[in-house]
């Protein structure tokens, strides 16, 4: 299964696979370069290549690139054009959502497999609380290893595991495990792990703080946990010293959240170029529309507050969102409610990037449905469910509005917004 372990301070034999894993039910089990790997699985001619998913226009940003394209510095975030420049022989493809997704929904099940308290961080990382399931599968650790065996069994793809008391560090351990590898970090050893460690790696330091620490003089999490917290409240506030203080010392009583739910829903796209003509920004948003009521209704969610996100030329993001009398998960309805804000924004410049949001969510099999006097029985979203039908089945570019088609005069749009 490739590399077994990845040791900070060198190789210390005190973290790692083999570790003691006593007191340690907590598990952070991280995709490896999930989206390049899905590409990679599904056109193995692409494998030992450098490959590179993410948007690919002039304003296109690197949403994952595999370890071979890691090599030459490209990293998630980059601007696409940066990682062209550092590595041009890469392949550079297009995000397909659906088949992260599917992938994600597979092995979201291999964990629940082992123990029902699991909490999603995003499509490719997860926390688990293995408590429970000792008595089934073995200590921590060698529930760490069923669970990397499976998936590279059944969906042909790696994983990197850490294993720890708290999710904080467990989170740190599988950093450190990666690629394809299993830490341990022992409950005894907790401190040992995290004071060598610089203070970005602490949750909630960017690099803003992490420059303000360091002109403090403070360049580990050792460091920080042995400063004054008055000094550390004076150049963070109250709440971020508070917080980075107790991370420092390895406290971190979160517990596992398997309810962990979506706030919000929500979809944005960056033009190649900016734009002003009302014609295009009405397809972008009517296509960012259907794509947030599809993520609705596969997430079984429905929303009241619909939010609309315009960022101009210049770079000022203005924001604005109605609440409706009923919540849905009908992107006719949530398009028709963008397109009224946008109108009534009438920002007058060029525009940058637009974007669709969803918020104040609930499960919408609890959430009765009203109907408008004289509305059909059946309307908008019995079409767009069987839309979602149609594309389970044959993909979603068979199905869409007819203005997303072409242009007024009929013919095909050759350059749609890209999200």
């Amino acid at each position: 299964m490739g590399r077994s372990q990845s040791l900070p301070g060198g190789g210390d034999p005190r973290f790692g696979p083999d570790a003691d894993d006593t007191g340690c039910p907590v598990l952070h089990v991280d995709m490896d370069a999930f989206f390049a790997s899905v590409e990679v699985r599904r056109r193995p001619e692409l494998r030992g290549r450098p490959v590179v998913v993410g948007g690919t226009g002039p304003r296109g940003v690197v949403s994952s690139a595999s370890y071979e394209a890691r090599r030459y510095g490209v990293r998630s975030a980059m601007p696409t054009a940066r990682a062209r420049a550092l590595c041009p022989d890469a392949v550079y493809l297009a995000p397909d959502f659906a088949q992260y997704s599917a992938a994600s929904r597979a092995v979201m099940q291999i964990f629940r497999d082992v123990t029902p308290l699991v909490e999603p961080l995003s499509l490719d990382e997860a926390f688990l609380d293995v408590a429970g399931a000792r008595r089934l599968f073995g200590p921590p650790a060698a529930i760490a290893r069923r669970i990397r065996g499976r998936v590279a069994a059944e969906q042909a793809l790696t994983c990197s595991v850490g294993v720890a008391p708290s999710k904080f560090v467990a989170k740190l351990g599988s950093t450190r495990a990666k690629p394809d590898g299993l830490l341990v970090v022992p409950a005894a050893r907790v401190l040992d792990f995290l004071h060598p460690l610089p203070v970005s790696a602490l949750w909630g330091v960017g690099e803003r703080s992490t420059e303000t620490l360091r002109r403090l003089g403070l360049a580990t999490i050792g460091d920080l946990a042995e400063a004054p917290v008055g000094m550390l409240r004076k150049a963070l506030g109250q709440a971020s010293a508070a917080h980075l203080h107790e991370l420092a010392w390895g406290r971190d009583p979160r517990r596992v959240n398997p309810e962990h739910a979506e706030k919000s829903i929500g979809a944005e796209v960056t033009f190649d170029v900016d734009v002003d003509d009302p014609l295009q920004i009405r397809r972008a948003l009517l296509a960012l529309s259907e794509k947030v009521g599809a993520r609705l209704r596969r997430a079984g969610q429905v929303g009241r507050t619909v939010s609309l996100k315009v960022r101009l030329a210049d770079f000022r993001t203005v924001n604005r969102s109605r609440t409706q009398g009923a919540p849905t998960d009908v992107a006719r309805e949530i398009f028709d409610t963008v397109w009224a804000l946008y109108t009534a924004l009438d920002p007058g410049e060029r525009v940058r990037l637009v974007g669709v949001r969803v918020e104040g969510l609930a499960a919408a099999q609890l959430t009765p449905r009203q109907l408008t006097l004289g509305a059909p029985e059946r309307g908008w979203r019995e079409a767009e469910a069987a839309a979602d039908a149609a594309a389970a089945r044959f993909g979603r570019s068979v199905i869409g509005p007819a203005s997303l088609l072409g242009a007024p005069d009929g013919r095909r749009n050759e350059n749609p917004p890209r999200a």
